[in-house]
């Protein structure tokens, strides 16, 4: 069993808001959250198009995603360090607004560079958005509903694969790749407006500094899941980021269906979501654990089920699902961050954006080796195996902790 929950006080102390308030609030947040999955996504998917107007193939195309990624990485500590002593609410605005600018940017790429330079910028604001976004969500429900209520914000991205990216994607091919990226910037102008009309006003955390929040890169269990997102979601993303090349070249399938695999791949990880999200509220380590076993499972699959698009689609679904594990994970962070909230959350998707990273650049390694478009099934079942090595490693530091305390209390009585 894993160790019992630490509610950190300033979730565990926040008020329950009426209900009416919170269901805008969660609204917004999560509008928020549609904005950033479709344009992480749709890039992934818009691979095809933009490469050979970049003058790239699309192994180096793959890059592009992991300057996104990349951003992410750097940004989500940087601007929740930074943002330590900004009001949470004028902090999503001002994080939705630089989104907005380097979205745009990446619209107006001239060049392979400039496009590796703005789709940085543009990963920047994402993580410290939603590791910002999950604190509020959670403040606003009981302790024992928090990882639905992070849930609801994360579904806003799932919500962009099965709507945003399909849309994104074939706006893309009917009007040019450029505005699969401009209408994302619309979109994170309009968060920015809804989070200003709807989001709590809240003040700052008393105590709240730089550095706090560096305290928790001092806990183990921080690095230990994080280690858990780095890899194990890494192979999803190894998947995801040639699966529309993989349509085009193994299952034979026309640029027109590609939306429609898109949306059965949201429609997975809205399922994963919704279902680990329920899951995680009543045993949330060992709904960890089973989801890298399923997410290992899937990608298993893939290799086999590639060649016909009736076989491809459940075994998509199936990795989609994997997808539960980013709110899973980010409640996790709750419980071992103590005091320093704000940056465990925004690390939590560097760490996803690091295996957005590491996953596109290991399948196209096997790619480029010779080894196919399906070798990234086999790249993600060696991360997520990974990424259950490091969940085991956590579960044996909590039950070494339990029974040191056990046995402090018995000497205690």
């Amino acid at each position: 069993m894993s160790a019992a929950p630490i509610v950190p006080p300033e979730i565990s102390d926040a008020p329950v808001q009426a209900s009416a308030h919170t269901g805008l609030a969660l609204l917004a947040l999560a509008i928020g959250g549609f904005a950033i999955g479709t344009t992480e996504f749709a890039a992934m998917s818009l691979v095809p198009f933009f490469a050979p107007d970049l003058g790239i193939d699309a192994p180096t195309a793959g890059h592009v995603i992991s300057a996104y990624a990349l951003g992410v990485v750097v940004g989500a500590p940087l601007l929740a360090v930074l943002g330590a002593k900004v009001p949470r609410r004028t902090l999503l605005i001002l994080l939705m607004l630089g989104f907005a600018v380097g979205n745009g940017l990446s619209a107006l790429a001239p060049s392979y560079h400039a496009m590796l330079l703005f789709r940085f910028l543009s990963g920047l604001p994402h993580g410290a958005y939603f590791g910002v976004a999950a604190l509020v969500a959670a403040s606003m429900v009981a302790p024992a509903r928090r990882a639905q209520a992070v849930s609801l914000v994360m579904l806003g991205l799932t919500v962009a694969t099965i709507i945003g990216v399909p849309l994104a994607n074939a706006l893309g091919q009917w009007a040019g790749w450029r505005w699969g990226f401009g209408v994302v910037t619309v979109l994170a102008l309009l968060t920015a407006a809804l989070v200003a009309l709807h989001a709590p006003r809240d003040r700052v955390q008393a105590g709240a500094s730089a550095m706090r929040e560096l305290g928790a890169l001092g806990r183990l269990q921080v690095w230990l899941t994080l280690g858990i997102a780095t890899i194990g979601f890494g192979g999803m993303f190894a998947v995801y980021t040639y699966l529309g090349s993989t349509l085009l070249e193994v299952t034979g399938t026309g640029p027109g269906l590609l939306p429609v695999v898109l949306s059965v791949f949201g429609m997975g990880m809205t399922a994963g979501t919704l279902g680990a999200a329920w899951a995680a509220d009543r045993a949330l380590m060992p709904t960890v654990g089973g989801l890298l076993l399923w997410s290992a499972l899937a990608l298993a699959l893939y290799p086999f089920a590639a060649g016909q698009l009736w076989t491809l689609l459940p075994v998509v679904f199936m990795i989609g699902c994997s997808g539960g594990l980013g709110a899973v994970l980010q409640t996790r962070l709750m419980d071992v961050a103590g005091d320093a909230q704000t940056l465990a959350a925004a690390l939590n998707h560097s760490a996803f954006n690091a295996a957005n990273a590491l996953g596109p650049w290991l399948g196209g390694l096997a790619i480029a080796a010779g080894y196919g478009w399906t070798s990234t099934g086999w790249v993600g079942v060696v991360l997520a195996f990974g990424g259950l090595a490091i969940w085991a490693l956590s579960m044996a530091v909590d039950r070494n902790r339990q029974r040191a305390s056990g046995r402090s209390s018995s000497a205690a009585s």
